[in-house]
């Protein structure tokens, strides 16, 4: 909850959620029942990134114009699709998915889409798949096993061109990473991410406070 300087009468933050939605670009219908098919068939609906996480991330890579993209956590394709949106001409996204059963449910989504000709979906361990692909990427987004972020974190970094980006996402962990008892693998390496990335003089880095937390990292 949060408290109206006017009044002091808390302010719920559905209600903002309900507000920024309405003062944002739209959802795309495509986009809007990807989002309620994940929701009805898959556990976990909530990792989608969803309406706003969706246009940032859209935002970010026609700001970045990378022609390479790599995504760490493909799940049902929400975050991927938004990020081939932004996408320039010639530009492509290589996303990789662990999970091999989520690929019959996410790879139709990508094949119906406007943009089913910028993205190729691998099914794999991302440290393994990366290596063989042999690319070098402008941008990454890490969205995988929180317990191996670090060890995603190196790898990405290996295959970035300088003044590449990283996004990373799911670095606030619901509040976990400030709470002294949470003592999980999942949350204990995204503090280990989090502290990495700090002390990295390779790179310039923000947290955004944004549903579960949005690290942008650049490459110097």
């Amino acid at each position: 909850m949060k408290e109206n300087s006017n009044s002091q009468l808390p302010i719920a933050d559905s209600q903002l959620d309900d507000y920024i939605l309405k003062h944002i670009d739209p959802e795309s219908d495509y986009l809007h029942r990807l989002w309620r098919a994940t929701q009805l068939h898959l556990l976990y609906g909530r990792m989608a990134s969803g309406h706003l996480q969706g246009r940032l991330l859209k935002m970010l890579v026609g700001m970045i114009r990378p022609k390479l993209v790599l995504e760490i956590g493909t799940y049902s394709g929400y975050s991927g699709l938004c990020i081939a949106e932004g996408l320039e001409e010639g530009a492509h996204l290589h996303t990789i998915e662990i999970n091999d059963e989520q690929e019959d449910f996410t790879l139709p989504w990508f094949q119906d889409s406007p943009y089913a000709d910028r993205i190729t979906m691998h099914i794999g361990d991302a440290l393994e798949v990366i290596p063989k692909l042999g690319l070098q990427f402008d941008m990454a987004f890490i969205d995988g096993d929180k317990r191996r972020y670090v060890d995603y974190y190196e790898m990405v970094m290996t295959h970035l061109n300088s003044g590449g980006y990283i996004l990373a996402d799911n670095t606030l962990w619901d509040g976990h990473v400030v709470d002294e008892a949470s003592k999980d693998a999942q949350t204990e390496g995204i503090r280990h991410f989090n502290d990495l990335v700090a002390a990295d003089t390779r790179v310039e880095k923000v947290i955004l406070p944004l549903r579960d937390g949005l690290t942008i990292i650049h490459k110097k």
